[in-house]
């Protein structure tokens, strides 16, 4: 074996030595977020929403003040719980430490850890990319690390900007342990070279922008899915409902629904028009390795599919007819159609784009 076949194999345990580091860390972030939850819920934040509904509020004792040598009585005001149309006026939660002091610093951990997880996987991304001497995302496994990578860069660059997300960071780590669990144990690929076609430097503009869009895409599938239960549960509340504790429990600390909505909504109409690009340049890639822009191989397809369910989703979310839940439902197809276009294309299957090394 020379020299450079061995620094290259050196670089590929290295690599894999890292993704299994990152997974420890993440575990740990894992178990921070749990504990943030747990103590969370002790605070009165659990404890209020019985309060808000309608039954209860007209049982709710009057406030009696002093007024000029005299008493005066004053109906307790009304709780408003349900966001109107083009209004919110439900105040967003605390987050998922829910004023507990402990709570919030078992949060703060977990965003350290997950910020030491974030570059020890990046690092783990680098030295794959070194063993290989090319963009790491030749194959599912590369996709994967890569992907789960930048999904933790977007979250943390939320929480940078100042963005009410940390409520996001459990949903995140669990996911981004079951993408890396399922790329090391069934996708796992040993260093290779690429195949003839993705020897491109589209491959660096493609791929990057696909993989970008994606963790984007899934930000925002989330936040509308935790939109879905926040307006059920608004909803129940303004109907004279009495949610389950456990309900109480983890709604009552996430944003309003109307602030989940509109973030959703912002968060896929600004990434839109990059995955529009990625289209694009996957077309101009293929005119050059195929000598066709457009040939309707399955990965194109479903990548149109796509796109066309995404522009869907922010027609309807424009028309007033279609905003709130019907929009979300839309929203939640489209990416749906991203996941099956990279599993279930790559997996099940052939076409031009079948090199997945699964």
């Amino acid at each position: 074996m020379n020299l450079a076949a061995a620094t290259n194999e050196s670089l590929a345990q290295l690599s894999n030595t890292l993704i299994y580091s990152a997974m420890a860390v993440y575990t740990l972030a894992f178990f921070a977020y749990i504990a943030e939850w747990l103590f969370g819920s002790r605070s009165k934040v659990a404890r209020t929403a019985a309060a808000l509904t309608p039954g209860k509020q007209a049982k709710a004792p009057a406030v009696t003040v002093r007024k000029a040598g005299g008493t005066a009585v004053l109906e307790r005001p009304k709780v408003v719980v349900r966001s109107a149309a083009g209004a919110r006026d439900v105040p967003d939660g605390p987050g998922a430490h829910g004023g507990d002091e402990q709570g919030d610093l078992y949060g703060r951990i977990a965003v350290s850890l997950t910020v030491l997880a974030f570059l020890v996987e990046f690092a783990g991304v680098v030295a794959r990319a070194a063993s290989v001497r090319r963009a790491p995302w030749g194959n599912m496994y590369e996709f994967n690390i890569t992907f789960s990578t930048v999904a933790v860069g977007v979250y943390l660059a939320l929480l940078v900007l100042r963005k009410n997300v940390r409520w996001l960071g459990l949903f995140l780590i669990t996911t981004v342990l079951l993408d890396l669990g399922l790329a090391v144990t069934v996708l796992y690929t040993e260093s290779d070279q690429l195949v003839p076609a993705l020897h491109s430097y589209w491959l660096y503009i493609h791929v990057s922008t696909a993989i970008f869009c994606g963790a984007v895409f899934y930000v925002g599938a989330v936040s509308t899915l935790m939109y879905l239960f926040k307006d059920s549960y608004e909803n129940k509340l303004a109907t004279g409902g009495t949610p389950g504790r456990f309900a109480t429990s983890v709604m009552e600390r996430l944003p309003a629904s109307a602030s989940l909505d509109k973030f959703s909504y912002r968060v896929n109409a600004a990434v839109f028009p990059l995955w529009t690009f990625t289209i694009i340049a996957g077309a101009i890639w293929a005119g050059d390795a195929w000598g066709r822009y457009w040939g309707w191989d399955p990965k194109e397809t479903w990548s149109f599919i796509t796109w066309v369910a995404y522009a869907c989703y922010l027609h309807a979310r424009a028309t007033a007819g279609w905003k709130g839940r019907k929009a979300a439902y839309l929203a939640l197809i489209a990416f749906g159609c991203w996941l099956f276009n990279y599993y279930g294309v790559n997996i099940f299957v052939s076409g031009k784009h079948s090199y997945a090394g699964v």
